[in-house]
């Protein structure tokens, strides 16, 4: 439940700061993980990214006080943060289908987005296979790309970045290079507080580095990791259950590591994977 009260303490830091802008690293530090971490579990958890949460709240209470008819659009606008009346009215229009001029209209039909609360739900309909492992640090080598700071971004940019390395023959490359543990193909998201983020396509290996690719040392953690087959959809499938389903009841907390998928086996479609997540039990 702690797990939980803290989202719910996040939440209503939001609401306290909604006229604010809202620094996404003093959210996290409230819900107590990283930046990364703490969008990745929004998301699931919500179904809807952290930005576009906050802009769905602004836009619900700007939608009220337009109906009001105290306040200029223009100060509404500055309110919620927009200093450009053109990227306020996108961002009203998008969610109530308006322009904000046509909210004082009688008989007109707006939408309200009210906060979110998280609560713990028990759905047990299938089991989670899982083991707990330590591991010393391990360099990889491979190819990587900066990471938006805003994770939805970046669902555009690692799928465009995984077709390209197979394209131009990096994953192969990267298969005659593979040694040592994890052995697999991995995604990693090396995504920590104090470096700029970055996701690499790798495999664990002592040989040197060729062409443009680079090496990186994965920290010494511990790591919760879950086994599944399937599409890259399935292990989209299986991340949202680890942090909905998995993670709130079991003792651990996120810890100060990269995020890593382990690729098994070479078939996109039918894929035998692991997926790692670096782990602290509550407390230490």
């Amino acid at each position: 439940m702690e797990w939980i009260e803290r989202l719910n303490s996040a939440i209503n830091y939001i609401e306290e700061n909604i006229y604010e802008p809202i620094i996404l690293e003093e959210v996290s530090k409230i819900a107590c993980c990283s930046t990364y971490h703490f969008q990745r579990m929004f998301a699931y958890m919500a179904d809807i990214p952290i930005s576009e949460y906050i802009r769905r709240r602004r836009m619900s209470l700007a939608a009220v006080d337009l109906q009001s008819g105290c306040e200029k659009v223009i100060d509404i606008s500055l309110k919620y943060g927009y200093d450009s009346p053109t990227a306020f009215n996108r961002a009203f229009k998008s969610m109530h289908g308006i322009a904000p001029s046509q909210a004082r209209e009688e008989g007109i039909i707006l939408k309200a987005f009210p906060p979110i609360s998280f609560k713990i739900t028990i759905k047990g309909d299938s089991e989670l296979n899982y083991r707990i492992e330590k591991k010393e640090s391990f360099r990889i080598v491979g190819v990587s790309m900066p990471l938006e700071t805003e994770n939805e971004k970046n669902f555009e940019i690692v799928p465009q970045m995984w077709g390209k390395a197979a394209m131009d023959g990096t994953i192969a490359e990267l298969a005659t290079m593979m040694e040592g543990m994890p052995m697999g193909l991995l995604g990693v998201s090396a995504c920590s507080e104090q470096d700029k983020w970055r996701y690499y396509i790798a495999v664990a290996s002592s040989q040197p580095v060729v062409n443009d690719m680079e090496e990186y040392v994965v920290p010494a953690s511990t790591w919760a990791i879950f086994s599944g087959e399937g599409s890259s959809q399935s292990i989209q499938e299986l991340e949202k259950r680890i942090v909905t389903e998995w993670l709130p009841t079991s003792g651990y907390e996120y810890a100060n590591a990269p995020d890593i998928e382990v690729y098994l086996n070479a078939d996109p479609e039918h894929a035998k994977y692991e997926v790692w997540i670096p782990v602290t039990k509550k407390g230490n």
